[in-house]
């Protein structure tokens, strides 16, 4: 049974950083590109960053471009989520999740394409 689980999220003023962590189970982690994504009181579910399955590529949303970093640990199971500047409208509930094929060519944006996913992680950021 895959289980990806996060942790990390909390109530925090603007400017300060987070560090999001996501342990996966279940799962050959290593051959599988992760993905963040967040979800706002009243918004669709947002793509925020992708990592390819071995580390090498990774891919960010220009609204978090330059403040966000997403780096996974092989040998931990864990995709992380570093969190810098956060600002107000990042605040929700944020996912991580696995994309469905292994050892994909391509790192993806779409949620569709992400099968396994964890219960999600609140983050506010406060003014």
């Amino acid at each position: 049974q895959v289980q990806l689980v996060e942790s990390g999220g909390g109530l925090v003023q603007a400017g300060i950083s987070l560090r999001l962590s996501c342990a996966a189970s279940g799962l050959a982690f290593s051959t599988y590109s992760m993905g963040w994504f967040r979800q706002a009181p009243g918004k669709e579910r947002e793509f925020v960053a992708a990592i390819y399955w071995t580390g090498a590529r990774t891919l960010y949303a220009d609204s978090v471009k330059g403040r966000f970093t997403i780096s996974r640990d092989n040998a931990k199971n864990t995709v992380y989520l570093q969190m810098n500047s956060l600002k107000p409208e990042d605040t929700a509930v944020y996912y991580c999740a696995a994309d469905s094929v292994r050892r994909a060519a391509m790192l993806m944006t779409i949620s569709s394409r992400y099968n396994y996913w964890g219960q999600g992680t609140q983050v506010t950021v406060s003014s």
